[in-house]
């Protein structure tokens, strides 16, 4: 045999057996954009990756070289920025794609629009001057939950066909009024996750059945971030590195048009606006009409195109906290696109067709080149509509009955410090009183912020500061009369989210305008921690009740400080008081650089230190009290993997690690059933249906762990297993849903009921309903809570605070001889704080339980009826979190 002839034969067995990971499909796909000529100037897919645009899904290095390589060719029409780095430390980029006189100038441009977007500052002549000059622009956004893949290639495809179509009419009217921004991904580390283990599925083919490897991911998909967060509903709280060089951008340039850009399951069509309602009701008709003029031009293309789509359904409007709801209230027109996924190279629909990834990005780009074509065309519309949103949100702040916002000095410093930064984060004006100030009736002291809806950002103030945002009352009756029906209602997500409430902070409305020096209040600005009386003799005492308190705890125990804590209230002479739950820091107890090591962490925490002189207590439990108990720094270990909730996973160690600065161990679900957990603490259980992997030997296997000592914390639906009866761990029972006596007729014997009567036709409705279900579920409100402050489990912490009730979830309260009902919620009337539950959820969930405590053995089960750690945006209950975590751990050693 040649050697000729045995390398032919190799090769083709290389190729007869290759994996499509290393080789492209044929190039056999028809052009995304047809009868357009591209210029061999700027790179191609091919040139630049080695394969067509739809063939693979992009990695996020690649995507990085691809835009590298097109700013190459075209400097002069692309800037690449890097706006955030992932947890896991790769890039965030956006690209501005334009003529070269904008791209030259697009400084000077953010700087136009923040003119244009302040009435207070550019009249209407400047204003119009502005408008006459200014190209429009839209901020195409992809990718944020990082398994919905074609939304990437989808923008590197727009990139390129904007630079080499240069002359396609189209191309040409959108270059010519527009700035088009590209934020590529926004999610990297899903995005990573996703195709890694993707890819890693293929074998000799890529396979669309749906029950395949590669249409099903492992826990936790490629959905969320490295934490764990669905980044699209991270626009309120800002607490990811991704959302907060996103939210800098957006609210650097200002584009009058944004676009976040989505996929759903593959046997959808594709979605765009008119969006479904309800509609915020802070958002302006104009800027509704604005996206659906948009949506329109979309649909002309797609009969073009013949793709399939629908509008109006599903994706509501209501909630401020989405990717395409966040930007209108800086005065942009904003939508959601969704387009069924392959999750993968093909995917087998129900109907029997192929949807392919090439389809779907397609379809990503064909919208986005209609989006940038529908903003050039209305050019004039959008920048005159988003001046007239500035100037209507001042004019309508003026008139405002909350007019001000005032969040006065408090005791939660670090609460309230973390929602004024954050709303300055936002783009709101805050304010800070230099002086002592009246307002509405109320003396203030300086120190005090307040925050004025006669600004820009009104809208945006009183949507998150209001205590109520009511849906459409249309809306409402329908989705009642949904429910008669016995039909699911069109809730989409949270209904209630007033951030004073979630963050526990008071804040006063006032119906005028605060009169005061001032100053304005920036986004980085630190809370000041401080000792005071350094040089104390005895010792030093934090006064617990906030995150900066519960910060100094968990940094001084890392640190190998002693600590210690009072169950209750105490007063040393001189009548300097401290609340239940206060640390103290003796002297003797700790090194000689105690002193030292205190003003370190008082200042990294902002923490308020006191410096004692004695420890003569007149009142409450002295310093060597049984009553004062000292911490620990327990070993912390959380659920991991399925069935746990990856969200509630994510969210709870996120809150755990970062917001109080202490580490976490994950720990995969399954081996809870037989590994040694005697090196831990306290194990967390988030959100989950724990009985299918647990089981009876997991049970058994905790309950021997609690009994010696452990401290297991149960959150939310976790609970269905901590309460199940054949494992017995928390003495309490998941309730029924409560039907009037006399409903329903139990079966006789002989399978025979007794007769009935119907008199109307909710009588029927009625009759089909099971004897035994649950209650509706509900997408979430805030709930008020009511706390017991005789308990060491809850020294220190509010004897009111809100939370979040969704799901379908109501516990009995526990009886006086297995444990202790802790927290719980307010009665019927006063129970809802914002947002919208339904009557059934509301009359049920009065007086039960929201946390409860059953000591077993050497060690307690700790249930949360509802998750304290959801989104990671309750900081209000952040303090009672710490406390059954560390408190528990010290009472337990």
């Amino acid at each position: 045999m040649s050697k000729r002839f045995l390398s032919v034969l190799l090769l083709s067995a290389v190729s007869a057996f290759s994996s499509p990971l290393l080789h492209a499909e044929a190039d056999s796909f028809p052009p995304m954009w047809p009868n357009v000529e591209y210029t061999a100037q700027v790179p191609t897919f091919k040139d630049v990756l080695g394969y067509n645009v739809g063939e693979r899904i992009t990695h996020h290095s690649d995507m990085i070289r691809f835009f590298e390589a097109l700013k190459h060719a075209a400097p002069d029409r692309v800037k690449l920025v890097e706006y955030a780095k992932s947890w896991e430390g790769r890039s965030l980029i956006y690209v501005a794609i334009g003529k070269p006189e904008y791209i030259s100038n697009l400084e000077q441009f953010a700087t136009d629009m923040q003119a244009l977007a302040d009435p207070r500052v550019t009249n209407k002549s400047q204003a119009d001057q502005l408008k006459a000059r200014l190209p429009a622009s839209v901020w195409l956004q992809y990718a944020v939950h990082g398994n919905e893949i074609s939304g990437t290639d989808a923008a590197m495809q727009m990139a390129y066909h904007l630079l080499a179509a240069s002359q396609d009419p189209v191309v040409q009217t959108i270059l010519d009024n527009t700035i088009v921004f590209i934020d590529p991904l926004q999610n990297p580390d899903g995005r990573t996750r996703f195709t890694t283990r993707y890819y890693a599925t293929v074998g000799m083919e890529h396979s669309s059945d749906r029950v395949s490897a590669e249409q099903n991911e492992p826990w936790p998909s490629g959905r969320t971030n490295h934490y764990l967060f669905d980044m699209n509903r991270d626009w309120l709280p800002i607490s990811q590195p991704e959302t907060q060089g996103r939210v800098a951008a957006l609210n650097k340039f200002k584009p009058l048009v944004a676009v976040d850009i989505h996929e759903m399951g593959g046997d959808m069509t594709y979605y765009f606006a008119p969006a479904a309602e309800p509609f915020n009701p802070h958002m302006t008709a104009q800027q509704i009409a604005n996206m659906n003029a948009i949506g329109r031009n979309h649909g002309k293309h797609f009969d073009e195109f013949g793709f399939d789509y629908f509008t109006r359904e599903i994706f509501d409007a209501f909630y401020p906290g989405y990717g395409d709801s966040w930007p209108t209230f800086y005065g942009a027109s904003a939508s959601t696109y969704e387009v069924g996924s392959a999750r993968g190279h093909h995917f087998m629909r129900r109907t029997g067709d192929v949807l392919t990834y090439w389809d779907t990005v397609q379809q990503q780009f064909i919208a986005s080149v209609s989006t940038a074509e529908g903003t050039a065309l209305n050019r004039e519309q959008l920048l005159n509509d988003f001046y007239q949103y500035q100037v209507t949100a001042i004019s309508e702040g003026k008139k405002n009955d909350e007019r001000v916002y005032i969040i006065p000095t408090q005791d939660n410093r670090e609460g309230t410090h973390r929602l004024v930064t954050l709303m300055a984060e936002h783009g709101v004006e805050v304010r800070k009183a230099s002086e002592n100030f009246k307002a509405c009736g109320v003396n203030y002291p300086a120190g005090s912020y307040f925050i004025d809806t006669a600004q820009p950002r009104g809208r945006f103030v009183t949507t998150t500061f209001t205590d109520q945002v009511d849906m459409d009352a249309d809306f409402l009756r329908e989705q009642e009369r949904r429910r008669e029906r016995n039909l699911n209602d069109q809730i989409y997500d949270v209904t209630g989210w007033s951030l004073p409430m979630m963050y526990n902070v008071q804040a006063n409305a006032c119906d005028r305008e605060v009169k005061a020096d001032n100053e304005l209040i920036g986004k980085t600005e630190e809370l000041a921690g401080t000792v005071n009386n350094p040089d104390a003799s005895v010792g030093f005492v934090v006064a617990w009740g906030d995150m900066a308190a519960g910060r100094f705890l968990t940094m001084a125990l890392r640190e190998g400080l002693q600590v210690k804590s009072a169950n209750e209230a105490f007063m040393l002479e001189g009548n300097q008081a401290f609340p239940a739950g206060s640390l103290i820091i003796e002297k003797r107890a700790n090194g000689k650089d105690i002193a030292d090591q205190v003003a370190q962490i008082a200042k990294a925490t902002g923490a308020i230190v006191q410096g004692v002189d004695s420890s003569w207590v007149i009142q409450g439990p002295s310093f060597g009290s049984p009553r004062t108990m000292i911490m620990t720094a327990p070993k912390v270990a959380i659920a991991w993997d399925a069935p746990t909730s990856s969200l509630s996973a994510g969210n709870t160690r996120f809150v755990i690690e970062r917001q109080l600065g202490y580490p976490v161990t994950a720990i995969r679900t399954e081996q809870l059933t037989y590994a040694d957990l005697g090196n831990y603490d306290v194990l967390i259980l988030p959100e989950g249906n724990y009985a299918g992997v647990l089981g009876q030997s997991g049970a058994d296997n905790l309950r021997d762990w609690v009994q010696q000592g452990g401290i297991l914390i149960a959150l939310g639906s976790a609970n269905r297993f901590t309460t199940n009866a054949d494992y017995g761990l928390l003495d309490v029972n998941r309730e029924l849903a409560f039907r009037d006596a006399g409903e329903g007729n139990a079966d006789s014997p002989q399978g025979t009921v007794s007769g009935q009567l119907f008199d109307e036709r909710g009588d029927l409705d009625n009759a089909i309903v099971e004897a035994h279900t649950h209650l509706p579920s509900v997408s979430g409100a805030l709930a008020n809570i009511e706390v017991d402050q005789e308990h060491w489990l809850t020294a220190g912490v509010d004897s009111s605070l809100v939370a979040l009730a969704y799901g379908r979830d109501v516990y009995t309260p526990i009886k006086l001889d297995s444990g202790k009902n802790l927290a719980w919620f307010k009665g019927k009337d006063e129970l809802l704080a914002s947002g919208y539950l339904w009557d059934d959820n509301k009359a049920q969930l009065a007086y039960k339980p929201f946390l409860i405590y059953q000591p077993t053995g050497n060690g307690m089960v700790i249930g949360y009826t509802q998750s304290p750690t959801i989104r990671a945006y309750l900081e209000g209950l952040n303090v009672l979190l710490t406390n059954t975590i560390f408190r528990s751990a010290a009472a337990v050693q």
